[in-house]
């Protein structure tokens, strides 16, 4: 055979390749979790030498294992990264400097409102700022110069509405620029 018989049967082996994927679709004819090959051969060596299960794991018992990979598998892996990271915000959030410089992420303005309008519109604030997991928000009550008598009202009861809701926490007014005493700010606990 010489150069040229090679390179006509490589230039025809492709047609034949082609003619043959064309003429006859390749089916699988096996059953869907059907045992393979493999797995056939590995049942007919266990019936033939009959190796009860126990013998079996005695067996895969004797072998050595590297230790490493002994010991991840009974112990497993752990993320000390991420395990600090976790450490380091919770400590942040716990540290009460932090939650005072902390900006406020939610506000609600409850000027012009009545003491009852003011409560509910308060507590479904509240409850959508925890459902949010936010932790600090502002609470907008004014300073009381329009109120009949010398308390201001809505400022009392924001104060009230505070100390008895078991969701917030600390809470306090925030500098002159941010509202001072016509604003209060809250920590919703987790």
């Amino acid at each position: 055979m010489d150069f040229g018989d090679i390179l006509n049967q490589w230039e025809n082996r492709p047609k034949q390749q082609k003619a043959e994927k064309k003429s006859a679709p390749q089916v699988s004819h096996k059953k869907a979790n059907a045992p393979t090959k493999e797995e056939k051969e590995l049942e007919r060596l266990k019936k033939e030498s009959k190796v009860s299960f126990e013998d079996q794991m005695k067996k895969e018992a004797g072998q050595k294992i590297n230790p490493m990979e002994l010991w991840l598998r009974r112990y497993g892996t752990i993320d000390k990264d991420k395990q600090l990271d976790e450490y380091n915000e919770n400590k942040k959030i716990e540290d009460r400097e932090y939650l005072r410089t902390m900006k406020c992420e939610a506000y609600v303005d409850l000027h012009g409102l009545t003491r009852e309008e003011a409560t509910k519109k308060l507590d479904s604030f509240v409850l959508d700022c925890a459902r949010r997991g936010l932790r600090k928000i502002m609470i907008i009550h004014g300073k009381g110069i329009h109120s009949n008598g010398s308390d201001p009202v809505l400022g009392e009861m924001v104060r009230k509405y505070i100390e008895t809701d078991k969701r917030l926490g600390s809470s306090g007014h925030p500098g002159k620029a941010e509202g001072g005493s016509g604003a209060t700010w809250v920590i919703i606990r987790q």
